[in-house]
């Protein structure tokens, strides 16, 4: 099994997937893939899956694993077989062309309306970094720093995050956003400085790890990023990072909050692990836990507080704690 990263959150993820898979056929081994993975925080997925999925197939995938019920990746299977000799007198995609009537709709075009993007709240919201700085530097010539933050920087974010929640917004663009208000940042910051100033009252300490035997951290590095956009001070521990030193740094920071990451199934026992040591060494403090295999349930089972399921709820949980 190769594996399939999301293409929203490494735009090469496809092509190094199929580039495994080519590898593997050509020295006579047989393949399964997770094929919607690709897809993850886009819209419209069926039609990326479909078109990797055939990808996929042509670079020599064996077995996929996928929704059935989906009429695109059915429709690119059965084709498949139909091209390549594989569907005896096309008797497989005749039954299938018979069970689902396809139909072309048409539909106007969305319109794609350019964004005048005279405000820092556009500019955040439509992740501009460049624009995003230069507006704020502007803006620190006659405002309060932080009023800037407070009234237009951490609206915005939330208008992003609900956004996300609603699955109006992408994981690209949320990405983009967080990027725009950390460009506004940077330019509250130099000002605060520069003034001999103190910088804005930082929220709680949060310490966040991916757990031992882990190495994958695009989630993880996604909730630092939206959390120091909220004012949080984030000690990142990296990947694979041993429940002993987890535990040391929270109890040295006294961090009020943790988060743990794991992607693997396998690695799930170490993040209980990790949340058994912190529990004992320091009990006050709050555990959120993500990643792709998680539920809310297993999270309450190895004894976490909180079950994030993407990174605006870490930021969500975070804030009700530090209230």
């Amino acid at each position: 099994d190769t594996l399939a990263m999301a293409i929203s959150a490494d735009p090469m993820a496809a092509e190094a997937t199929l580039g495994a898979l080519r590898l593997l056929h050509e020295n006579g081994f047989k393949t399964s893939l997770g094929v919607s993975n690709i897809s993850f925080g886009l819209p419209a997925r069926d039609s990326i899956n479909s078109i990797f999925f055939s990808q996929a197939l042509l670079s020599g995938l064996s077995a996929a694993i996928m929704n059935p019920y989906s009429a695109e990746m059915m429709r690119t299977y059965y084709a498949h077989k139909a091209l390549h000799g594989m569907d005896e007198n096309f008797a497989d995609y005749i039954r299938f062309s018979e069970r689902y009537t396809i139909t072309t709709a048409t539909s106007e075009a969305k319109k794609e309306c350019e964004v005048s993007s005279e405000s820092l709240k556009d500019s955040i919201i439509n992740g501009l970094s460049e624009k995003a700085g230069e507006i704020t530097r502007a803006m620190l010539d006659d405002r309060d720093p932080l009023d800037i933050v407070s009234e237009e920087i951490i609206p915005s974010l939330d208008t992003v995050g609900k956004g996300f929640e609603k699955k109006t917004v992408y994981l690209p663009q949320l990405l983009m956003s967080a990027e725009a208000a950390k460009a506004a940042f940077t330019q509250i910051n130099k000002k605060l400085t520069t003034n001999g100033s103190e910088k804005r009252k930082a929220r709680s300490s949060f310490v966040i790890a991916t757990v031992h035997g882990d190495i994958h951290d695009i989630g993880k590095n996604i909730v630092k990023l939206l959390l120091e956009n909220y004012g949080f001070d984030v000690t990142d521990m990296g990947k694979d990072v041993p429940a002993e030193k987890i535990a040391e740094k929270v109890k040295e920071l006294r961090a009020p909050m943790v988060g743990l990451s794991a992607l693997m199934t396998t690695t799930v026992p170490a993040m209980e692990e990790t949340i058994k040591l912190i529990r004992k060494t320091s009990p006050e403090t709050k555990i959120i836990v993500g990643g792709a295999v998680l539920t809310e349930e297993y999270a309450k089972a190895i004894g976490a507080d909180y079950y994030a399921p993407d990174a605006m709820a870490t930021v969500r949980f975070a804030e009700e704690i530090d209230t």
